[in-house]
């Protein structure tokens, strides 16, 4: 079963489908009992920082969030699940994130106004060390993105897949059972279809 983390911050719906798809069993729920048993754990999220991480809090999940990731359940961040992983964002300064993995999140810089922030569309990606979720998928292979923000992960052995939008951006991170995803899987047709599937069958 795959529990997708329920905190009024996520694309959850799109996120849902597409496990669905795969024919994988899933819950959207908070409540951590149904979290603990979950085989796989999805965090998505939409929206700012701040926001997010206060729902994260209200819910009482970070508790819950730590200890499925120290159990080393197959955890997954999406989009801004990713930067809720790291210890804190540009966003939302005096904010604390999860502090699971280390790195700095960081506003994209428009190049004195000449790209468009958010960076919204498709780019391709380069694997400096190619991870477990991009198994069969080719270098240079194209996926969704929608951000403002990005991460430069302070350990760049766990980086596995970054993109080049006014800066290189750390598009995916791997540690041990944690993965994470800046780029929408679920948005990202085939490519991303396989992603999800590689992710499932950890």
């Amino acid at each position: 079963m795959i529990a997708i983390i329920d905190y009024d911050a996520g694309n959850i719906k799109s996120v849902e489908k597409a496990f669905a798809y795969l024919g994988q069993n899933v819950i959207v729920t908070r409540e951590p009992s149904e979290i603990y048993k979950a085989d796989h754990v999805v965090l998505p999220g939409v929206g700012s920082f701040g926001d997010a991480m206060n729902k994260i809090n209200e819910y009482g999940l970070k508790e819950v969030i730590t200890k499925v990731t120290d159990e080393k359940i197959p955890f997954m961040g999406i989009c801004l699940g990713l930067q809720l992983l790291f210890d804190s964002s540009e966003e939302t300064i005096g904010v604390e994130g999860l502090g699971i993995l280390r790195g700095k999140i960081s506003k994209i810089p428009d190049d004195n106004g000449k790209l468009k922030i958010p960076q919204i569309g498709w780019n391709n990606l380069k694997y400096p060390n190619k991870g477990r979720l991009f198994r069969d998928i080719p270098e240079d292979s194209y996926v969704y993105f929608v951000h403002s923000y990005y991460l430069h992960a302070e350990d760049q052995s766990i980086v596995t897949a970054t993109t080049e939008y006014g800066t290189t951006i750390d598009a995916s991170v791997e540690q041990g059972n944690v993965f994470a995803c800046q780029f929408h899987p679920e948005k990202s047709s085939d490519v991303g279809m396989q992603i999800l599937k590689n992710f499932v069958e950890i």
